[in-house]
């Protein structure tokens, strides 16, 4: 009993996307929670028992599965520490969004006369109690362990007939997945056993599916996770969305029978007609040099679209066990779901190199008297960068260069970005001169800032993509020999460095208003030379801004510092030695696009 004054209920709670991870992570939050508890002395030292971890964590891991799985959303999972009841108890509860959608499953009542969730034996093979609570706008599934102190004195959850059920249905997968149980323990024990070692193959196997974001790679993992736990051989089909069905990986559990096993394989692929449910399969070699059995062909199925189809095949079987194929079936549903993300990733991985592509500018030309260098670097796992540059002949012997950053990430800074840059050109080539070109693109971006506050493109972040920091300049060659006459504004955007000869740094323009800010500003350019030897260093905040703890790269004058070290270099070497120190600034990686230009006059 708890002391006088002591709550009589202690709770902790988390919330878990509606993905895979979610159960991984469902496992790690209640782990860590009892650790917490049993470090204030909660319950009392022998409450948790290595058994009521084991099975609180499969419980939970089980919960949220069924939530994702079924309901798709978001979940909720709270843990309760109870001592107002003998004995005290262990609460796991998940909560969804989605209080209309019904589990499936086997029917079921809750211990306590609730309406108990279908699909869910597990959870009651293992609870002491658990039921669903429907509310308005969410549903809640919830079960109770009592903590006994001791491995061996919780009772039974499962009537004998139901653990005589349990027993011979799980029975051959449990012998496949887990070695045998202690001498003397009992049915009711070794029924205990088989759920876990079920639950745990098919819990491990979603932590380690979920990792992948290569669909080969998925495929190689689950003919490994399979082999020889369940099957002597494995092979993964994969249909692609245009194009023939492919063999990706053929594992089997004698690795020189692997090559003459695809051979085979490869000349009778499963029809794509294959969507639902477990299906005998020929075996596929048929001479007397291998051994036969039972082969087993399983879709790969999520979201209504076949990803593709596993096989498998244990020999000295006619066929594989009921409980084998429904096993086989869960762990095919989570290969489906792992297959199904990796090609998503793959796609915007492939759609956010097209959209780069096509965002970098076409290569420029030799300027002149003027070497040049360009590095740039979206955010590593963007879609795409916000940052842009440009560099172009605008006629009559003038260059025209642009740095830019769009407030914003992803698919609406690209835009913007696919906006801004052609717009510069088109500008630039009309003859404009820089203030002039930085006052019209300022008031088209100020209108439609304007106009995305107001409509529907809000959403894009209220508008904020539609801001624009800009360095643009144009460069006159002189003679050769003579360097080059510059010209340029700086809207927004970190100022531009000269590195004189004699390793002195100086600021090469003053600060002015973002553009998109206001329609009536008013831009000013500088002009000055840059004298053969003379470096101009344009960057992006992505190299300024880049943080240690709670300093900065340029705190200081870090990026003058830098760059005045950079003396004797050419264009090249000083683009890449201040992309080297801003990496090396921090052992984290850059959370920011980065891209500078470097100007070199000859």
């Amino acid at each position: 009993m708890p002391a006088a004054g002591e709550p009589r209920e202690h709770t902790a709670g988390t919330s878990l996307p509606g993905n895979q991870l979610a159960a991984g992570a469902a496992r790690r939050f209640l782990r860590a929670t009892l650790a917490d508890w049993t470090s204030q002395g909660l319950p009392e030292p022998a409450g948790f028992a290595d058994r009521l971890v084991d099975d609180g964590t499969l419980l939970a891991s089980e919960l949220v599965t069924n939530a994702v799985v079924h309901a798709g959303t978001a979940v909720d999972v709270l843990c309760r520490l109870d001592l107002r009841e003998q004995p005290a108890g262990l609460v796991i509860e998940v909560s969804d969004q989605h209080p209309s959608r019904v589990l499936r499953g086997d029917d079921h009542q809750g211990c306590d006369g609730r309406e108990g969730g279908r699909g869910l034996q597990l959870v009651a093979a293992l609870s002491d109690a658990w039921g669903i609570t429907y509310r308005r706008d969410r549903k809640t599934v919830w079960c109770r362990l009592d903590l006994t102190g001791s491995d061996d004195e919780r009772p039974a959850p499962l009537s004998a007939a139901e653990s005589e059920r349990a027993l011979h249905r799980d029975l051959r997968a449990a012998e496949i997945l887990a070695p045998a149980p202690p001498n003397g323990t009992g049915r009711r024990a070794e029924s205990d056993w088989i759920n876990r070692g079920s639950l745990s193959f098919l819990a491990e196997a979603s932590d380690l599916l979920a990792g992948q974001l290569d669909e080969d790679n998925v495929a190689s993992l689950a003919t490994q996770l399979l082999v020889p736990r369940l099957a002597d051989w494995c092979a993964v089909w994969l249909y692609p969305t245009d194009g023939q069905p492919r063999l990706s990986r053929v594992w089997h559990s004698s690795e020189h029978r692997i090559d003459g096993l695809r051979t085979v394989l490869e000349k009778s692929p499963p029809p794509q007609t294959l969507l639902s449910g477990a299906q005998s399969w020929p075996w596929p070699v048929t001479d007397d040099t291998w051994d036969h059995g039972g082969a087993l062909a399983v879709p790969l199925v999520t979201g209504g679209r076949a990803h593709g189809a596993l096989l498998l095949g244990r020999t000295g079987l006619l066929g594989l066990p009921d409980e084998v194929i429904g096993l086989v079936e869960d762990f095919a549903r989570r290969v489906a779901l792992a297959i199904g993300t990796a090609r998503q990733y793959a796609r915007q991985a492939m759609i956010s190199t097209v959209l780069q592509r096509g965002l970098l500018p076409p290569a420029a030309g030799r300027i002149p008297g003027v070497e040049h260098a360009v590095v740039y670097e979206p955010m590593a796992g963007d879609w795409v960068g916000g940052d842009f540059y440009d560099l172009f002949p605008a006629g009559d012997g003038r260059w025209c260069f642009a740095l830019g950053d769009v407030c914003g990430s992803g698919p609406e800074a690209a835009s913007l970005t696919g906006i801004a840059r052609p717009v510069l050109r088109l500008l630039a080539r009309e003859g404009y001169g820089v203030y002039d070109v930085l006052d019209r693109l300022n008031k088209a971006l100020a209108d439609e800032a304007a106009t995305a506050l107001i409509g529907e493109t809000a959403a894009w972040d209220g508008g904020q993509a539609r801001f624009l920091s800009l360095l643009y300049g144009e460069i006159l060659p002189y003679a050769a020999g003579h360097g080059a006459r510059c010209t340029l504004a700086s809207a927004g955007h970190p100022l531009p460095l000269i590195l004189g000869p004699d390793g002195r740094v100086r600021p090469a323009a003053s600060p002015q208003m973002l553009l998109g800010i206001a329609d009536d500003a008013q831009y000013a350019s500088e002009s000055f030379d840059l004298a053969p030897g003379d470096t101009l260093l344009c960057v992006t905040d992505g190299v300024t801004e880049r943080r240690r703890g709670h300093r900065q790269f340029d705190d200081d004058d870090g990026l003058a510092v830098v760059l005045g070290g950079c003396t004797g270099l050419g264009a090249a070497g000083v683009a890449e030695r201040i992309r080297r120190a801003v990496h090396d600034y921090d052992v984290a990686p850059p959370d920011d696009d980065l891209a500078l230009l470097v100007l070199q006059a000859h």
